[in-house]
């Protein structure tokens, strides 16, 4: 793992993802390359947290199969929250930005699992440019 591909700066992420071991490994790679992470199991807590801060994340990488809330619901309120949110879209599923309105294309980001370190460094890279 580079820990030079992407410079975390003080941008924060918001993590949601409901398998603890893969939780955790993303949040310790993200750490790595300089990034604050927060990270959350349930969809539902992410969101409280989100709602009650939205300006405090740069960045929300999340799955779309959680148990609690659809990942597709979770990022539709969030971006109705903050419509200039990055987000990275990771999961097992198909995702097809192309049916997301224009406006949001540029901003919203899929990487298809399983993925290695560096491509998560790549999405998150061309993501915050």
């Amino acid at each position: 793992m580079s820990g030079g591909v992407v410079s975390g700066s003080s941008i924060k992420i918001l993590l949601v993802e409901d398998e603890p071991p893969l939780l955790q490994l993303i949040e310790k790679y993200l750490q790595r390359l300089g990034f604050e992470v927060e990270t959350h199991l349930k969809s539902f807590d992410a969101l409280r947290n989100f709602e009650a801060a939205p300006d405090r994340y740069g960045m929300v990488i999340a799955d779309l199969g959680m148990p609690d809330m659809p990942g597709d619901t979770l990022l539709t309120r969030m971006l109705e929250i903050r419509p200039d949110l990055r987000i990275l879209v990771c999961s097992g599923s198909s995702f097809f930005i192309e049916n997301l309105p224009n406006s949001l294309q540029q901003q919203v980001a899929f990487l298809q699992k399983p993925f290695v370190p560096k491509m998560l460094a790549e999405a998150v890279r061309n993501l915050l440019k």
